[in-house]
Protein backbone atom coordinates (compact mmCIF):
# COMPACT_ATOMS: atom_id res chain seq x y z
CA UNK A 1 0.00 0.00 0.00
CA UNK A 2 2.90 1.97 -0.59
CA UNK A 3 0.80 4.50 -3.28
CA UNK A 4 -2.15 4.35 -0.68
CA UNK A 5 -1.88 7.99 0.82
CA UNK A 6 -1.35 9.42 -2.98
CA UNK A 7 -4.45 7.47 -4.26
CA UNK A 8 -6.77 8.50 -0.76
CA UNK A 9 -5.36 12.29 -1.44
CA UNK A 10 -6.97 12.32 -4.47
CA UNK A 11 -10.13 10.56 -4.09
CA UNK A 12 -10.90 12.86 -1.56
CA UNK A 13 -10.44 15.79 -3.89
CA UNK A 14 -12.27 14.09 -6.62
CA UNK A 15 -15.42 13.08 -3.71
CA UNK A 16 -15.44 16.80 -2.19
CA UNK A 17 -15.42 18.07 -6.03
CA UNK A 18 -18.53 15.86 -7.49
CA UNK A 19 -20.70 16.99 -4.50
CA UNK A 20 -21.32 20.10 -6.07
CA UNK A 21 -22.90 18.38 -9.34
CA UNK A 22 -24.53 15.86 -6.92
CA UNK A 23 -26.41 18.55 -5.25
CA UNK A 24 -26.77 20.23 -8.50
CA UNK A 25 -28.55 17.43 -9.81
CA UNK A 26 -31.24 17.49 -6.91
CA UNK A 27 -32.14 20.59 -6.40
CA UNK A 28 -34.32 20.32 -9.36
CA UNK A 29 -36.51 18.80 -6.85
CA UNK A 30 -35.24 19.26 -3.56
CA UNK A 31 -35.39 22.23 -1.33
CA UNK A 32 -31.86 22.92 0.04
CA UNK A 33 -32.48 22.02 3.88
CA UNK A 34 -33.87 18.45 2.25
CA UNK A 35 -31.05 17.92 0.50
CA UNK A 36 -28.63 18.43 3.46
CA UNK A 37 -31.07 16.05 5.46
CA UNK A 38 -30.30 13.16 2.54
CA UNK A 39 -26.51 14.38 3.21
CA UNK A 40 -26.31 13.99 6.77
CA UNK A 41 -28.42 10.97 7.16
CA UNK A 42 -26.22 8.91 5.11
CA UNK A 43 -23.21 10.66 5.77
CA UNK A 44 -23.73 9.84 9.16
CA UNK A 45 -24.39 6.00 8.44
CA UNK A 46 -20.90 5.89 7.09
CA UNK A 47 -19.00 7.63 9.64
CA UNK A 48 -21.08 5.48 12.63
CA UNK A 49 -20.12 2.46 11.41
CA UNK A 50 -16.42 3.52 10.75
CA UNK A 51 -16.10 4.96 14.40
CA UNK A 52 -18.51 2.57 16.19
CA UNK A 53 -16.07 -0.72 14.60
CA UNK A 54 -13.10 1.08 15.77
CA UNK A 55 -14.24 1.65 19.20
CA UNK A 56 -14.39 5.37 19.68
CA UNK A 57 -17.87 6.03 20.51
CA UNK A 58 -18.06 6.53 24.70
CA UNK A 59 -20.91 7.42 26.43
CA UNK A 60 -18.41 9.68 28.41
CA UNK A 61 -17.89 11.70 25.42
CA UNK A 62 -21.85 13.44 26.21
CA UNK A 63 -20.50 15.70 28.28
CA UNK A 64 -19.53 17.75 25.47
CA UNK A 65 -22.87 17.61 23.47
CA UNK A 66 -22.61 21.32 23.67
CA UNK A 67 -19.67 21.81 21.32
CA UNK A 68 -20.85 18.75 19.01
CA UNK A 69 -24.20 20.97 18.97
CA UNK A 70 -22.48 24.50 18.19
CA UNK A 71 -20.10 22.18 15.68
CA UNK A 72 -23.16 20.79 14.15
CA UNK A 73 -24.66 24.25 13.44
CA UNK A 74 -21.54 26.15 12.10
CA UNK A 75 -19.77 22.95 10.26
CA UNK A 76 -22.83 21.57 8.75
CA UNK A 77 -26.39 22.93 9.12
CA UNK A 78 -25.59 26.43 8.08
CA UNK A 79 -22.47 25.07 5.57
CA UNK A 80 -24.23 22.38 3.97
CA UNK A 81 -27.33 24.53 3.87
CA UNK A 82 -25.89 27.70 2.48
CA UNK A 83 -23.58 26.20 -0.30
CA UNK A 84 -26.57 23.80 -1.11
CA UNK A 85 -28.90 26.72 -1.33
CA UNK A 86 -25.98 28.69 -3.66
CA UNK A 87 -25.71 25.89 -6.00
CA UNK A 88 -29.49 25.79 -6.63
CA UNK A 89 -29.10 29.42 -8.15
CA UNK A 90 -25.42 28.99 -10.00
CA UNK A 91 -24.25 26.42 -12.18
CA UNK A 92 -22.28 23.56 -10.12
CA UNK A 93 -19.14 24.26 -11.42
CA UNK A 94 -18.92 28.12 -10.50
CA UNK A 95 -19.89 27.12 -6.99
CA UNK A 96 -17.75 24.68 -6.60
CA UNK A 97 -14.65 27.53 -7.67
CA UNK A 98 -16.03 29.53 -5.31
CA UNK A 99 -16.01 27.15 -2.47
CA UNK A 100 -12.19 27.58 -2.55
CA UNK A 101 -12.62 30.33 -0.96
CA UNK A 102 -13.38 28.93 2.44
CA UNK A 103 -10.50 29.46 3.91
CA UNK A 104 -9.95 33.13 3.44
CA UNK A 105 -12.69 33.49 5.29
CA UNK A 106 -11.26 31.11 8.13
CA UNK A 107 -8.32 32.96 8.49
CA UNK A 108 -10.12 36.53 8.35
CA UNK A 109 -12.27 35.12 11.39
CA UNK A 110 -9.29 33.57 12.87
CA UNK A 111 -6.84 36.74 12.96
CA UNK A 112 -10.31 38.86 14.23
CA UNK A 113 -11.05 36.25 17.12
CA UNK A 114 -7.65 34.47 17.81
CA UNK A 115 -4.94 36.98 19.00
CA UNK A 116 -1.90 33.91 17.24
CA UNK A 117 -3.15 35.16 14.09
CA UNK A 118 -1.18 38.07 12.75
CA UNK A 119 -2.02 39.34 9.19
CA UNK A 120 1.14 39.66 7.70
CA UNK A 121 2.14 41.43 4.00
CA UNK A 122 1.93 37.99 2.68
CA UNK A 123 -1.38 37.06 4.09
CA UNK A 124 -2.82 40.52 2.81
CA UNK A 125 -1.90 39.34 -0.84
CA UNK A 126 -3.06 36.10 -0.71
CA UNK A 127 -6.83 37.89 0.55
CA UNK A 128 -6.62 40.71 -1.65
CA UNK A 129 -5.65 37.57 -4.24
CA UNK A 130 -8.17 35.38 -2.97
CA UNK A 131 -11.00 37.66 -2.94
CA UNK A 132 -10.14 39.19 -6.47
CA UNK A 133 -10.80 35.56 -7.84
CA UNK A 134 -14.20 35.64 -6.02
CA UNK A 135 -15.32 39.31 -7.61
CA UNK A 136 -13.89 38.23 -10.98
CA UNK A 137 -16.26 34.67 -10.85
CA UNK A 138 -19.58 36.92 -9.34
CA UNK A 139 -18.91 39.42 -11.40
CA UNK A 140 -21.44 41.49 -10.38
CA UNK A 141 -20.79 44.52 -12.71
CA UNK A 142 -21.73 42.56 -15.96
CA UNK A 143 -24.87 43.56 -17.77
CA UNK A 144 -26.34 40.43 -18.04
CA UNK A 145 -25.93 39.33 -14.70
CA UNK A 146 -28.84 37.72 -13.47
CA UNK A 147 -29.54 38.19 -9.85
CA UNK A 148 -29.72 34.51 -9.00
CA UNK A 149 -25.76 34.88 -9.93
CA UNK A 150 -25.24 37.33 -7.19
CA UNK A 151 -27.49 35.98 -4.56
CA UNK A 152 -25.96 32.17 -5.42
CA UNK A 153 -22.48 33.43 -4.82
CA UNK A 154 -23.47 35.60 -1.84
CA UNK A 155 -25.00 32.33 -0.51
CA UNK A 156 -21.48 30.45 -0.80
CA UNK A 157 -19.79 33.27 0.81
CA UNK A 158 -22.38 33.16 4.19
CA UNK A 159 -21.56 29.39 4.13
CA UNK A 160 -17.50 29.51 3.81
CA UNK A 161 -17.91 32.07 6.56
CA UNK A 162 -19.83 30.06 8.40
CA UNK A 163 -17.33 27.42 8.25
CA UNK A 164 -14.67 29.71 8.77
CA UNK A 165 -16.15 30.15 12.14
CA UNK A 166 -16.48 26.78 12.89
CA UNK A 167 -12.57 26.39 12.37
CA UNK A 168 -11.93 29.13 15.03
CA UNK A 169 -14.28 27.97 17.18
CA UNK A 170 -13.23 24.19 17.21
CA UNK A 171 -9.63 25.78 18.02
CA UNK A 172 -10.93 27.53 20.94
CA UNK A 173 -13.17 24.53 22.45
CA UNK A 174 -12.78 21.58 20.80
CA UNK A 175 -8.93 20.75 20.11
CA UNK A 176 -8.26 20.27 23.89
CA UNK A 177 -11.02 17.35 24.15
CA UNK A 178 -9.41 13.88 23.63
CA UNK A 179 -11.28 12.18 21.45
CA UNK A 180 -10.96 10.86 18.09
CA UNK A 181 -11.71 12.77 14.69
CA UNK A 182 -14.26 10.32 13.51
CA UNK A 183 -16.01 10.40 17.24
CA UNK A 184 -16.33 13.98 16.44
CA UNK A 185 -17.81 13.70 13.50
CA UNK A 186 -20.24 10.82 14.43
CA UNK A 187 -21.36 13.25 17.63
CA UNK A 188 -21.41 16.38 15.46
CA UNK A 189 -23.56 14.82 12.08
CA UNK A 190 -26.11 13.31 15.08
CA UNK A 191 -26.57 16.69 16.43
CA UNK A 192 -27.10 18.17 13.05
CA UNK A 193 -29.90 15.69 12.23
CA UNK A 194 -31.91 16.21 15.35
CA UNK A 195 -30.95 20.13 14.38
CA UNK A 196 -32.50 19.35 10.67
CA UNK A 197 -35.27 17.37 11.74
CA UNK A 198 -36.65 20.12 13.35
CA UNK A 199 -36.67 22.81 10.85
CA UNK A 200 -36.99 20.83 7.56
CA UNK A 201 -40.06 20.87 5.85
CA UNK A 202 -40.30 17.04 4.48
CA UNK A 203 -43.11 17.37 2.11
CA UNK A 204 -42.73 16.30 -1.07
CA UNK A 205 -39.12 14.69 -0.44
CA UNK A 206 -40.39 11.17 -1.81
CA UNK A 207 -40.56 13.16 -5.32
CA UNK A 208 -37.01 12.42 -5.59
CA UNK A 209 -37.25 8.84 -6.20
CA UNK A 210 -39.55 9.31 -9.26
CA UNK A 211 -35.88 10.03 -10.97
CA UNK A 212 -33.92 6.42 -9.90
CA UNK A 213 -30.44 7.94 -11.17
CA UNK A 214 -30.40 11.11 -9.20
CA UNK A 215 -31.82 9.59 -5.80
CA UNK A 216 -29.12 7.21 -6.48
CA UNK A 217 -26.72 10.08 -6.78
CA UNK A 218 -27.80 11.95 -4.23
CA UNK A 219 -27.79 9.19 -1.63
CA UNK A 220 -24.91 7.25 -2.81
CA UNK A 221 -23.03 10.01 -4.33
CA UNK A 222 -23.65 12.77 -1.84
CA UNK A 223 -24.22 11.02 1.58
CA UNK A 224 -22.48 7.67 1.42
CA UNK A 225 -19.44 8.86 -0.36
CA UNK A 226 -19.24 12.41 -0.65
CA UNK A 227 -19.67 12.74 2.98
CA UNK A 228 -19.35 9.76 4.48
CA UNK A 229 -16.55 7.90 3.02
CA UNK A 230 -14.62 11.44 2.35
CA UNK A 231 -14.66 11.96 5.99
CA UNK A 232 -13.03 8.57 6.74
CA UNK A 233 -10.42 9.24 4.08
CA UNK A 234 -9.40 12.24 5.52
CA UNK A 235 -9.02 10.71 8.80
CA UNK A 236 -6.62 8.32 7.08
CA UNK A 237 -4.66 11.02 5.52
CA UNK A 238 -4.50 13.09 8.50
CA UNK A 239 -3.16 10.00 10.51
CA UNK A 240 -0.89 8.54 7.24
CA UNK A 241 0.56 11.87 5.45
CA UNK A 242 -0.36 14.77 8.19
CA UNK A 243 -2.80 17.71 8.82
CA UNK A 244 -1.01 19.78 6.10
CA UNK A 245 -1.19 17.05 3.02
CA UNK A 246 -4.71 16.68 4.36
CA UNK A 247 -6.03 19.90 4.04
CA UNK A 248 -3.90 20.17 0.73
CA UNK A 249 -6.29 18.03 -0.39
CA UNK A 250 -8.99 21.24 -0.62
CA UNK A 251 -7.03 22.41 -3.86
CA UNK A 252 -8.14 19.76 -5.78
CA UNK A 253 -12.30 20.05 -5.20
CA UNK A 254 -12.99 23.49 -7.45
CA UNK A 255 -10.87 22.10 -10.29
CA UNK A 256 -12.83 18.43 -10.23
CA UNK A 257 -15.92 20.97 -9.96
CA UNK A 258 -14.99 23.26 -12.63
CA UNK A 259 -14.17 19.59 -14.84
CA UNK A 260 -17.27 18.75 -14.02
CA UNK A 261 -19.77 21.34 -14.63
CA UNK A 262 -17.81 22.07 -17.95
CA UNK A 263 -17.17 18.70 -19.61
CA UNK A 264 -20.15 16.35 -18.22
CA UNK A 265 -23.24 19.06 -17.01
CA UNK A 266 -21.98 21.46 -20.38
CA UNK A 267 -22.16 24.24 -17.95
CA UNK A 268 -21.39 27.61 -19.75
CA UNK A 269 -17.95 28.38 -17.92
CA UNK A 270 -15.68 30.60 -19.31
CA UNK A 271 -11.70 31.06 -19.46
CA UNK A 272 -12.49 34.50 -16.85
CA UNK A 273 -13.73 31.19 -14.28
CA UNK A 274 -10.57 29.42 -14.77
CA UNK A 275 -8.99 32.78 -14.00
CA UNK A 276 -10.39 33.52 -11.02
CA UNK A 277 -9.94 30.01 -9.66
CA UNK A 278 -6.83 30.62 -10.34
CA UNK A 279 -6.39 33.83 -8.27
CA UNK A 280 -8.31 31.87 -5.12
CA UNK A 281 -5.26 29.29 -5.20
CA UNK A 282 -3.05 31.96 -5.49
CA UNK A 283 -4.77 33.62 -2.63
CA UNK A 284 -4.97 30.39 -0.52
CA UNK A 285 -1.91 29.57 -0.55
CA UNK A 286 -0.53 32.39 0.50
CA UNK A 287 -2.23 32.36 3.49
CA UNK A 288 -0.01 29.24 4.56
CA UNK A 289 2.43 29.41 6.71
CA UNK A 290 6.05 29.70 5.22
CA UNK A 291 7.67 25.99 6.74
CA UNK A 292 10.25 27.16 9.53
CA UNK A 293 13.92 25.92 8.74
CA UNK A 294 15.06 23.11 10.85
CA UNK A 295 17.83 23.69 13.56
CA UNK A 296 20.85 21.64 13.10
Amino acid sequence: MRYAPVIAFWALGILWGSNFFYMKLASAVLSPLQIVIFRVFFGFLAVAVYAGAKGYLKRAHLKYTLHFTMMAILATVFYFGWFAAGVALLPSGIAGALSGASPLFAFLIAAIFLPDEKITLRKALGILAGFAGVILIADPFAADIGEGNIIGALYIMIGSVSLGASFVYARKYVAGIQIPSAALTTYQLAASLVILALITDFSGMGAIFDDKPVAALLIVGLGLMGTGVAYITYYYLVSSSGAVTAASATYVPPVVALFIGTVIAGEDIGLADFLATGLIFTGVLLLREKPKPKVT
